[in-house]
């Protein structure tokens, strides 16, 4: 009875000592991770609540607002505009997604080859994605241009008149899905590569065993192993193409006489929120494009188990 009586005593003070050290290994593991999370609270949390609450207000001169209840919600059905920007977005998602996976494919699939000069390929291709946009659309717009235009220029050869490609209503969103998904595939590639290289060997080789053809080891190997990877960046890919401002901004204007035919939902957004001075409309406008992207990639999640092929 006295060794039990000695024996609890010890067991409890080695139970505390564990748990403080535990307590310790805990606190500085929360500590580590508080600036994260700080960060993700300042800069994207609170902006979100933010721009939630603008969205209930409307705002006046001097940057003074005052509570509208529900009249911006009510609002956003009988804007036309809104409603053509929402086409113009959908428009872009649709021409310019499918492109940059499949150019992204494609490019990740050549230098995954063994070939010479392969680091400066990489480098080449991947070159748009670390340029500026503001450089980009400088050399596009001259490249776009009706008059003496490289495009252009290169079209006469085949007698082929060209079209003035960034004042045309029928060409102009056309111009600019060519652009982003130009600059889009660099980064694209990148991370399709990696997914490339983690295919293990041995599938490839079983195949060739088998007398498989290059196409058909592509198709029933590389694209189903590969899948996870395509999930990503398409998922990434369409929340990119959903927030397209830039290109539009610096190659187009909200000036021009056909920003109707390329302004796309966060266009519309700038030009209520910084030009028209209308922050609480462009604030719900902001929300519902959020609740469009997030449905958009809970479907995404959703439809994944279809047709990703995990190992």
């Amino acid at each position: 009875m006295q060794m039990e009586t000695q024996i609890k005593p010890k067991q409890r003070m080695k139970r505390s000592r564990i748990n403080r050290l535990k307590y310790g290994e805990y606190l500085w593991g929360y500590l580590f991770i508080a600036p994260f999370f700080l960060g993700i609270a300042v800069f994207y949390i609170w902006p979100v609540l933010q721009t939630f609450y603008f969205s209930f207000t409307e705002w006046g001169a001097f940057n003074k607002y005052s509570w509208s209840g529900i009249d911006n919600y009510t609002k956003l059905a009988s804007d036309k505009s809104l409603m053509h920007a929402f086409q113009n977005t959908l428009q872009f998602v649709i021409c310019s997604v499918p492109l940059t996976i499949i150019f992204s494919i494609i490019a990740a699939t050549l230098l995954n080859q063994k070939v010479r000069g392969l680091t400066l390929y990489r480098t080449l291709y991947f070159l748009p994605v670390v340029t500026m946009p503001a450089a980009v659309s400088i050399v596009w717009k001259w490249l776009y241009n009706g008059d003496y235009g490289l495009i252009n220029y290169v079209l006469s050869f085949f007698h082929i008149k060209g079209p003035t490609w960034l004042s045309s209503a029928d060409f102009v969103m056309y111009a600019i899905i060519i652009v982003a998904v130009w600059m889009s595939i660099g980064n694209n590639m990148i991370i399709l590569l990696s997914g490339l290289q983690g295919i293990s060997s041995s599938y490839y080789e079983a195949a060739e065993i088998d007398g498989a053809r290059p196409l058909y080891k592509f198709i029933h190997i590389t694209i189903p192993l590969l899948t996870p990877t395509i999930f990503f960046v398409t998922v990434m890919q369409l929340i990119s193409a959903f927030q397209m401002f830039d290109l539009i901004f610096m190659m187009i204007g909200d000036k021009s006489m056909v920003i109707q035919s390329a302004q796309t939902v966060v266009f519309l957004f700038y030009k209520y929120a910084f030009i028209d001075n209308a922050k609480g409309y462009a604030s719900t406008i902001a929300i519902v494009l959020l609740v469009i992207i997030m449905v958009v990639t809970a479907i995404q999640m959703k439809l994944q188990k279809k047709w990703v092929h995990y190992e």
